[in-house]
């Protein structure tokens, strides 16, 4: 090669082997070259044996899937651009036009959205069940079910379920469960292992994470894992995933790779903070009901106790207010907006707290028995100091009185 652009395109150095960091490296690709035309033809993409295209795994890419294994005790990883995109993945590879899926009435948004939208108008039809009663899950379990979603805690109002119960109504109508579990980040309990010890093992069929939120870290990436034990479930969504084109950038990626090795510290110190707040909005005379799982008179204490092990496990960083019916809409409005750590905006495992008042009428088939009437706040508590966030509270009561 003598020409300077060829020569700079096809250059001859290669870095030795054998570099070894703290991180993983990045490798960002769409092609990826074979070595010769045989190899071409014996690689497959389905397993990480080899790379074929960039969409299909990176070495940055497997990496995080594997590491996401252990970390919520699976053993086969999806990667996808956000936690919605993965709920939506398990729907398109496990259901067809005729077949039911049952979702928790107090189930993430987007996810009942889905099911109202598309998948109504593709013929899959859709049922709510309530989430604190596994008799009205086993009523609705019907021949033409084909997939039951479970969530712990539930989104917004953070009732915890009787997952056990729940998981053995799907396996004894041989119905498979997807769970979203995105709050208990493979930290809470292990959704392959509910029941640690027990012969059979207790397990999800599915576990869906939000890596947006508690593994990510920051606010500021996109991206969802759909993880399974099952080597045939898993090729079935593994053949969606890939006729659906979804797939990561290799920036996400490290990015959450960076990540994962202060989630357990970060976690603990979200769940810290969290009930230390939980624990002073009970004593102030504003709040109808306080919902978090590791007080007493949340609904489904018990189910988490139970679950997670003892009054010190683990719960997360997100609680929940219900004003009294005297506060209306603009007063708890005017105290979001009197807030100055707390930032008005969704999502949360991030470092900075968040708060999202909602109107729950809009969003439940019914108000649930569990809870007081009034409007519900929820918070996202981040890594702030907690005597600080409790002060900011205090201050946008004051001002909302």
């Amino acid at each position: 090669m003598t020409d300077l652009a060829t020569t700079l395109i096809h250059h001859p150095y290669q870095p030795p082997a054998g570099f070894s960091a703290p991180q993983p490296g990045v490798f960002k690709a769409s092609t990826v070259f074979f070595p010769n035309v045989a190899a071409m033809r014996q690689f497959d993409w389905k397993d990480k044996s080899a790379y074929t295209y960039g969409l299909h795994g990176t070495p940055t890419t497997y990496t995080l899937e594997e590491r996401l294994c252990t970390l919520e005790g699976g053993s086969q990883c999806l990667l996808v651009p956000s936690g919605l995109a993965a709920i939506a993945t398990v729907a398109l590879a496990l259901l067809k036009s005729g077949d039911e899926v049952l979702i928790p009435d107090n189930a993430y948004g987007p996810s009942k959205a889905l099911a109202e939208g598309e998948l109504l108008h593709w013929g899959i039809r859709h049922r709510y069940f309530d989430p604190m009663d596994p008799a009205d899950l086993a009523a609705k379990i019907s021949p033409r079910t084909r997939l039951v979603w479970l969530e712990a805690a539930g989104s917004v109002t953070l009732e915890f379920p009787d997952l056990c119960e729940q998981v053995r109504l799907c396996k004894s109508a041989g119905v498979c469960c997807a769970l979203d579990n995105t709050w208990g980040a493979g930290l809470a309990f292990k959704p392959f292992d509910l029941m640690p010890g027990a012969q059979p093992a207790l397990a999800v069929d599915i576990s869906i994470h939000a890596l947006t939120k508690y593994p990510s870290g920051g606010g500021d990436v996109l991206m969802g894992s759909v993880i399974t034990t099952d080597e045939r479930l898993h090729m079935r969504l593994k053949l969606c995933h890939m006729r659906l084109g979804l797939g990561v950038a290799a920036n996400d990626a490290e990015a959450v790779l960076r990540a994962l090795p202060s989630l357990p510290l970060r976690y603990r110190q979200h769940d810290e903070s969290t009930r230390a707040l939980a624990q002073w909005c009970l004593l102030r005379d504003e709040f109808a009901q306080v919902l978090h799982p590791a007080l007493p008179l949340s609904p489904g204490h018990a189910h988490w106790l139970a679950l997670c092990g003892d009054a010190s496990g683990a719960a997360a960083g997100l609680f929940s207010v219900i004003f009294k019916p005297a506060y209306g809409q603009a007063r708890v409005d005017a105290f979001c907006d009197a807030l100055q750590l707390f930032k008005i905006g969704y999502s949360w495992g991030g470092p900075i707290s968040l708060v999202m008042p909602y109107q729950l009428e809009s969003m439940r088939t019914g108000w649930p028995a569990q809870l007081q009437h009034g409007t519900l706040v929820r918070f996202s508590v981040g890594l702030e100091s907690a005597a600080d966030l409790r002060h900011d509270l205090a201050q946008a009561l004051l001002q909302c009185a």
